[in-house]
């Protein structure tokens, strides 16, 4: 298989500033939380702030909108059901329910072949679904793919047990360490597994081939 050399997808998708962004306002949730003595007013009105000074960020350095959006509605929606309930855990309990979704969509796609990791990398190269016409990188990203679901599980099964219990600074603690190192991980295995799908020979993720006639 011809090799990328220097290239693997968190060079593509940016992961780990993404990542790390994430887990601010999570921090900011906790720290909030404990210095108000479990006050969780306190705690969501900085994890708002924290959410809202990270999609600032994320726009004046010229990424996406969509996505900074999207990050501060979490926030937001994991505050306002905290403050609904009266538990401070539920501030994490969007955050299940969000890795719950992605990983029964991470599944669907797979088996309906458009798996979700060709459709991004795809789009992130400017391919948009010409790598669908090849079959040896369909099947890849369809393996790939698996890893994502992985990831999501393994966050829940840390998550809900935690959420259950209540255990706010544990669930700050996991979501810190499930959110860049898994995600790198990841990455990395994800990577792995796509190019050990591709045959010798075969161009790379950024040069798809149409399947020849016979």
């Amino acid at each position: 298989m011809a090799r990328e050399d220097g290239e693997s997808l968190s060079d593509l998708l940016g992961g780990w500033r993404s990542a790390v962004e994430t887990t601010v306002p999570v921090i900011g949730f906790a720290a909030g939380w404990l210095a108000g003595g479990r006050s969780i007013p306190l705690g969501a009105g900085v994890a708002v702030l924290a959410g809202a000074g990270v999609a600032g960020w994320r726009i004046a350095a010229g990424r996406r909108p969509i996505g900074a959006v999207f990050s501060l509605l979490v926030v937001c929606l994991g505050a306002l059901v905290a403050l609904r309930t009266g538990r401070a855990a539920d501030f994490f309990a969007v955050r299940v329910l969000t890795n719950a979704a992605s990983a029964l969509a991470w599944v669907a796609s797979i088996l309906v072949r458009w798996p979700l990791l060709g459709l991004v990398v795809g789009t992130v190269l400017g391919q948009k679904t010409r790598w669908r016409a090849d079959p040896d990188l369909l099947r890849g990203y369809q393996r790939a793919s698996w890893v994502w679901v992985g990831q999501y599980l393994v966050r829940l099964a840390v998550f809900v047990p935690l959420w259950w219990a209540n255990a706010v600074l544990w669930l700050a603690a996991a979501q810190t360490v499930l959110t860049w190192p898994l995600v790198a991980a990841c990455l990395a295995l994800s990577w792995w597994v796509l190019r050990r799908s591709l045959p010798e020979g075969h161009p790379g993720i950024r040069h798809p081939r149409a399947l020849q006639p016979r």
